[in-house]
């Protein structure tokens, strides 16, 4: 499957850089029923997951597992580029609640995580989006993610 956003395209979109920035690819972007509404809009994007990455020489030395606090922050900056429309101003996404995370297996180096995002709710700048990681089409873990969200021109001293 091709990429329709490539990792310039995600660099241009997230603010994250290595070694937090925890999407590779996106493969697919879809809208809902509803073209007026963000409700119903899926992504599924890709995290190749690498013996190089750094925090596998903490998490375990000798049985390297990816955190699982970091799979919930790749499934958040999906979820981000899901509510981007083009025409939108620039956005700033964060994290209000992680509800309901749940992780199934271990992800470890040599894995492919996809990541599969729907939003379920939109409240305007609260949108609350249901995620599921998969490795070989099987579910890794999965969280329902509340993100606040506003024009970065809002931005204040945090």
């Amino acid at each position: 499957m091709d990429a329709v956003l490539n990792a310039n395209d995600i660099l241009e979109m997230l603010p994250h850089r290595f070694p937090f920035l925890l999407v590779d690819r996106v493969l697919s972007i879809s809208p809902g029923d509803d073209p007026s509404s963000r409700i119903g809009r899926k992504i599924i994007a890709l995290k190749n997951v690498t013996i190089n990455e750094p925090f596998f020489s903490g998490h375990f030395p000798g049985l390297p597992v990816m955190p699982g606090v970091l799979q919930v922050e790749a499934m958040a900056q999906a979820a981000c580029m899901a509510l981007v429309n083009k025409n939108d101003p620039p956005l700033d996404f964060f994290i209000a609640a992680i509800q309901e995370a749940k992780f199934r297996k271990p992800v470890v180096p040599g894995d492919t995580l996809m990541i599969h995002g729907e939003i379920t709710r939109d409240r305007g700048q609260m949108i609350m989006v249901r995620c599921e990681a998969k490795v070989d089409g099987k579910l890794v873990s999965e969280v329902n993610l509340l993100a606040k969200v506003s024009p970065k021109s809002e931005r204040k001293n945090l």
